[in-house]
Parts: C-alpha cells; sequence; structure tokens
C-alpha cells in the first residue's frame, strides 16, 4: 500500500512538471515570435524614419524662394505629413529598440518587474507612434490647396532629373514610407498581442510555482 501510494505520489510529480515544462515552452516560443516581430516593427520603423528624413533633407537642400524665380518647389507647399511620418517613425524606433534591449540583455532582463512592463508597453507605445504617424499624414494632408511631397513629386516623375531633386526617386520614397507606416500598424498589434499573452502565461506559471511549494501540493 505505502508502494502504491508512492508511486501514485512520483506520478502526480510528473505530471506536474510536464505541465511546468509545456507552460515554459509557450513561454519560450512566444517570446522568440514577440522579439521578431519587434525586430520586424524597428526595421520598417528604420525605413520609414530613413525614406521620409531623406525626402525632407532634399527639400531643404533644393528649396530656393520664390524671387529667384527658378523654384523646383511650389510656394504652398505643405511638409506636415511628412513630418508626422518622421516624428511617429521616430516613435516606433525608440520603443522597439527599448524592447529589443530588455528582451535580450542580461542585466536589464533580470529587473522582472521592468521587464515585465516594457514588454507590453513597448508595443503599445510604438502602435500609438504608427497610428500617429498615418492618422497626422491623412489630417494633415486634407488641403486641396496646398501640394505635398506626395503629391507634387508624383506629378513630375517623367521629368528626367540628372541631378537632385529626382522627383521618381522622391515619389518612390514618399509612397514607400507611407505604405509602411500604414503596414506598421498590425505589425504593432500582433507585437502587443504576443506580449499580452506572455505576461498571461508567465503570470499562470509564477502563481503555479508559488501553488507547488505550498504544503497542499507539498
Amino acid at each position: 500500500m505505502e508502494k502504491s501510494d508512492r508511486s501514485q505520489s512520483s506520478f502526480e510529480a510528473d505530471s506536474q512538471d510536464l505541465h511546468l515544462q509545456s507552460k515554459m515552452r509557450v513561454i519560450r516560443i512566444v517570446d522568440s515570435a514577440r522579439s521578431g516581430t519587434t525586430l520586424l516593427a524597428l526595421l520598417m520603423g528604420l525605413t520609414v524614419l530613413g525614406v521620409s528624413g531623406n525626402t525632407l533633407r532634399v527639400y531643404q537642400e533644393t528649396h530656393v524662394p520664390h524671387e529667384y524665380m527658378l523654384p523646383l518647389w511650389p510656394d504652398e507647399f505643405n511638409v506636415r505629413p511628412t513630418l508626422s511620418l518622421v516624428i511617429g517613425s521616430a516613435i516606433v524606433l525608440v520603443s522597439n529598440i527599448t524592447a529589443l534591449c530588455f528582451s535580450h540583455v542580461g542585466s536589464l532582463r533580470a529587473r522582472t518587474t521592468a521587464h515585465t512592463s516594457i514588454t507590453f508597453l513597448a508595443p503599445l507605445v510604438g502602435l500609438v507612434g504608427a497610428l500617429i504617424a498615418v492618422i497626422f499624414y491623412y489630417v494633415v494632408n486634407a488641403s486641396d490647396v496646398a501640394d505635398t511631397f506626395l503629391s507634387w513629386t508624383c506629378r513630375w516623375t517623367d521629368v528626367p532629373m540628372s541631378q537632385s531633386p529626382r522627383w521618381d526617386a522622391l515619389c518612390q520614397q514618399s509612397h514607400a514610407g507611407l505604405y509602411l507606416a500604414i503596414l506598421l500598424i498590425p505589425v504593432e498589434v500582433a507585437a502587443l498581442g504576443l506580449a499580452a499573452f506572455q505576461m498571461k502565461v508567465e503570470r499562470y506559471t509564477d502563481r503555479y510555482l508559488g501553488a507547488r511549494k505550498t504544503p497542499v501540493l507539498a
């Protein structure tokens, strides 16, 4: 009888270990998926920032006042849509760099409370940044009076330019920045969902480990 009780106790312990191993495996898989999604969002945000910032740079270098009689850009010109992409993508960039640092730098990951908070807050801030970029782009782009980078450069793509500004390249960059900013939204939503699920499983695992240490399950 005593041998049977020991066997049953050993079986229950093994079952509990298998359950714990399963949860730990889920955490590792979700953490890897979240890190991959975060890296993808980081690269997309970096691309948006790069192409939008380059467009603004070209404008600053080639824009001349209208009194010179040879303007390459219109007097009534709206740069705010592109500025919104720069600001939004910068927020995405910073938030995702922070998330990756807390996920892969040992000293930061060891700070459990900070790591757990950043795991969820970073993709949330990144999502806000992506929404800012897209929503503000369309809000400030609503005017039919002033041209934007997208409307102006794409209007003159057939005009050959041997030097800056090259309208066709700027038009492609404007489209790329906008489309990537739009795609950033579902990517950040996916990262946020994975972070929320990871937090849920980690909390369950912590409670499970705490319960196993109680006299009832000892």
